[in-house]
């Protein structure tokens, strides 16, 4: 992978969300949480579908760099987002072991500070479920993504079981406490379509995990033309 800016985090705007104190708690056990689901057919997804990235790679969210080592040699630049803290000094020591070179942003998913068709690639893994205003990331996307662009996911969503998604509602609060403001019934692919994305996703189930987030869709969504989204 071509060099690119430092690993050290660019500083920027602070993430203020009222789940603050809880993650930087989770930054440390946000990977031991999610080992059991990462061996049992997480890690394997990632690296199906991060095969797809290319060019100049955005991807939201970052976390603790669990998609760094599957990105390929077809990606010649990697930005990073992560608005917390804690998140940003595990992805800049996560970057280091695996001798990646990323610039990482303090930026939410919502605010990106990246010009108008900039990028080849957006890539979101269990990040849009957790954003406060989702059509707002959606469409800051569709903005820096390039006509040819699309944006590849791993996202959990709303249960199509009638049950688990009664389920997830009943539990949605205890939850989004628990996971850091994670909604565990949003319905993701209805608001890329919403917002302008042509969708193409595989329903599967998040093994290793608690059932109210076991419905996974993984898949890319290209930007439609501001023309066929009219119609």
């Amino acid at each position: 992978m071509t060099e690119l800016a430092s690993n050290e985090p660019t500083t920027g705007p602070q993430a203020k969300s009222p789940y603050a104190a809880w993650l930087r708690i989770m930054a440390v056990l946000y990977d031991p949480f999610l080992w059991l689901g990462e061996v049992a057919g997480m890690r394997r997804r990632r690296r199906t579908l991060l095969a797809e990235a290319y060019g100049r790679v955005v991807e939201i969210g970052a976390g603790t760099a669990p998609n760094v080592a599957h990105y390929p040699d077809a990606v010649h630049e990697l930005v990073l987002t992560e608005p917390e803290l804690g998140m940003r000094r595990k992805l800049a020591r996560r970057l280091d072991r695996h001798a990646r070179t990323a610039r990482i942003l303090d930026a939410p998913a919502e605010r990106l500070p990246l010009p108008d068709a900039s990028v080849d690639t957006v890539v979101s893994t269990l990040v849009l479920c957790t954003v406060d205003d989702p059509e707002s990331a959606l469409r800051e996307v569709a903005r820096v993504l390039r006509p040819n662009g699309r944006l590849l996911f791993i996202e959990h969503v709303r249960a199509k079981s009638w049950f688990l998604a009664a389920c997830q509602d009943k539990l949605l609060q205890s939850w989004r406490v628990f996971a850091s403001g994670c909604v565990c019934n949003r319905p993701t692919l209805e608001l890329m379509r919403a917002c302008g994305f042509a969708v193409e996703a595989d329903d599967v189930v998040w093994h290793g995990m608690p059932a109210i987030v076991h419905p996974l869709a993984v898949g890319c969504a290209a930007r439609l033309s501001v023309g066929h989204a009219a119609r």
